[in-house]
């Protein structure tokens, strides 16, 4: 059933009308008759409209009609008594402003808070414009200058036809210097013609710097200059950068010579250890190298008990884990990994020493991130990568590789393992990206690399690690590769031997 809706007309009369007298219903004054009520009280009778305006003038009432919100702008407005003198004022203001060279736009700022914007562009217009007729004041000629232009200067010195200013500026340039040419030093002038004659070659010999450099290798980072994770505008300078480092965060390679307690092997033994613990543990390439070389760095300083060579290493991967890792193990975890050999304090006690005797210094530039720099160049194939990664780790293990530097590991482990991948020749690209390392600077390296590859495995947990399916099977690939090399092309005999080999070579 359709609602009905109650329609209520209200009277003129009712005592809802708030023209009336200004009261409500209720009996309360409204704000509008408030004022109203305070000088004379309005008596009349009948209906009176809202639109109804009122003024008083001498007392008596004057009514008049008009539209709603007629009274809001001066359009309309009638001119009062005292705005005859806020004109005159007005007037005074622009006239002032036209003598004194003051803009249109700072005299119409005065005139506004006086008189609306079109009397004041009234006023603006009798006066005339505001530049200056008559009077112009002379120019103070500015102070004397460090170098004395000469007549040649000033005759090569380009003019505009259309800037008044500019002559202005070249003719009290013109009479200073003509004043003071008796004051002039022919050694100076002769100078600054020298200099100035000297630049001019310079600049018309200056090699075009918008001309591309020739080469004869592709930039690839050209079309990742959009990519901001990829900084190759600043790529160059990062790698030249981390081929500085990498000397720096170079090893002894001879310390073990220094130690009395230990011998290579037994570095070996640990690193092939810390790798078991590193795959266990499941962490990043870059903390594992990272970890050995805080441990053979510390060695090349300090003198270590065989007692204690354990907890150099544990305590190295545990700093390692802490600078690489998003989520580094715990203390606890490397406790129960060195079997309890140590306690929590005894990690931390040799963290804090071994980070003093570094100073604190772990910015080492790892293979892997010259390797990541290699695979640019190789179109970031993942069978080479991986191979790669298995061979740079070999130089963890071999004591005999820690007289290179990384960037030269990465670059031999990529060139390896495209040649066992059976991949394209070593071109000019992967030279360039593998920061300059031509065959002939890589060859000895990879003779050391296929020497490990072809003698029995002596560090089963780094064999095992590669030989999963989870690295394609990288060091099972590698050896059965490097066997049917060495058949047809044997190795050099002049390769580096260390000298717990060469005491077994004897005994035997």
């Amino acid at each position: 059933m359709a609602t009905t809706r109650r329609s209520t007309r209200i009277s003129a009369t009712a005592g809802h009308d708030e023209n009336k007298l200004g009261v409500n219903a209720n009996g309360r004054v409204t704000r509008a008759k408030a004022a109203a009520l305070d000088t004379q009280p309005i008596t009349g009778q009948g209906t009176q409209s809202a639109l109804v305006a009122k003024e008083v003038n001498g007392g008596q009432i004057k009514s008049r009609k008009r539209a709603a919100l007629g009274d809001v702008s001066n359009v309309h407005k009638e001119t009062g008594p005292g705005e005859k003198d806020v004109k005159q004022h007005a007037a005074k203001i622009v006239k002032t402003a036209t003598s004194t060279n003051v803009s249109r736009s700072r005299a119409s700022r005065a005139v506004n808070d006086g008189i609306t914007d079109e009397e004041a562009s009234v006023q603006i217009k009798k006066n005339g414009s505001t530049s200056v007729a008559s009077g112009t004041r002379k120019r103070r000629a500015p102070l004397k200058p460090i170098t004395i232009a000469t007549a040649a200067q000033r005759a090569a010195k380009p003019r505009s036809k259309s800037s008044a200013s500019s002559l202005v500026d070249e003719t009290i340039d013109e009479e200073f210097s003509d004043g003071n040419k008796e004051n002039e030093d022919p050694m100076l002038v002769d100078t600054a013609e020298k200099v100035s004659s000297e630049s001019q070659d310079a600049v018309t010999n200056e090699p075009d710097k918008h001309e591309e450099a020739v080469h004869d290798w592709d930039d690839l980072d050209a079309d990742e200059m959009d990519d901001p994770t990829m900084v190759a505008e600043y790529v160059n300078e990062i790698f030249d950068y981390m081929k500085e480092l990498e000397i720096r965060t170079m090893p002894n390679p001879r310390y073990m010579d220094e130690q009395r307690d230990l011998q290579w092997k037994m570095r070996d033994i640990l690193i092939d250890w810390l790798v078991e613990v590193h795959t266990k543990f499941r962490l990043l390439p870059e903390t594992l190298f990272l970890a050995v070389n805080i441990v053979d760095r510390f060695l090349s300083l300090r003198v270590v008990t065989l007692d204690k060579l354990q907890l150099v290493g544990i305590t190295g991967m545990f700093i390692a884990a802490k600078y690489e890792e998003v989520f580094s193990p715990s203390i606890q975890n490397f406790v129960y990994v060195a079997d309890s050999g140590y306690t929590e304090e005894e990690i931390l006690r040799a963290e804090t020493f071994m980070l003093q005797v570094l100073d604190f210094n772990l910015s080492y530039p790892n293979p892997m991130n010259f390797l990541r720099r290699n695979s640019k160049a190789d179109n970031y194939d993942i069978q080479t990568r991986t191979v790669a990664k298995y061979l740079m780790e070999i130089a963890l293990l071999d004591h005999r590789f820690m007289r290179y530097y990384p960037s030269r590991v990465a670059a031999t482990a990529m060139y390896l393992a495209r040649v066992i991948l059976e991949r394209a020749p070593w071109d000019k690209n992967l030279i360039h990206y593998s920061g300059g390392y031509t065959e002939e600077m890589i060859e000895p390296v990879c003779n050391l690399m296929i020497d490990y590859l072809v003698k029995p495995v002596k560090h089963e947990a780094f064999f095992k690690k590669y030989a999963s399916k989870r690295f394609l099977k990288a060091s099972i690939l590698a050896r059965q590769w490097a066997k049917k090399r060495v058949e047809q092309i044997p190795l050099p005999s002049d390769l580096n031997i260390d000298s717990d080999e060469a005491e077994e070579q004897e005994s035997t």
